[in-house]
């Protein structure tokens, strides 16, 4: 069995949620266009909010194969402290209860792709054995 299992199906839904609901409704055009256009980004707004996305979309992916789980990992925790820099700080802590919409579950997330990253996979120990 795979380490990190429960880590890694987490996740794995986390990431397929965040990016496939914000592609079908539409949120994904309007938040590059109407927030990071907005902010200093245009006009690259909307292709830098549809790379987050698919850099989502395609983590889930490598996660479940367990492939390139290290890539994946530093290519997601800059997104989240952007997320956190850009978008969360001003509200605090707190994601619900204390506040709304604050910084503790990105802080979470990038906690688990940490995780990912210290500790060894499958394959890796495969090419040790084999070397």
């Amino acid at each position: 069995m795979k380490k990190n299992f429960y880590l890694r199906s987490a996740l794995s839904v986390i990431l397929l949620m965040h990016s496939v609901v914000s592609i079908f409704s539409g949120d994904v055009n309007d938040f590059g266009r109407h927030y990071l256009d907005t902010i200093g980004f245009s006009p690259f707004g909307i292709y830098l909010a549809w790379a987050v996305k698919l850099i989502h979309l395609f983590s889930v992916f490598l996660i479940w194969s367990d492939r390139y789980v290290k890539i994946v990992s530093f290519l997601n925790m800059p997104i989240l402290f952007l997320g956190i820099y850009l978008v969360h700080w001003q509200n605090g802590w707190y994601v619900v209860g204390g506040g709304a919409n604050g910084i503790e579950f990105n802080v979470l997330l990038i906690c688990c792709f940490l995780q990912l990253i210290f500790t060894e996979s499958h394959s890796e120990k495969i090419e040790k054995r084999s070397s």
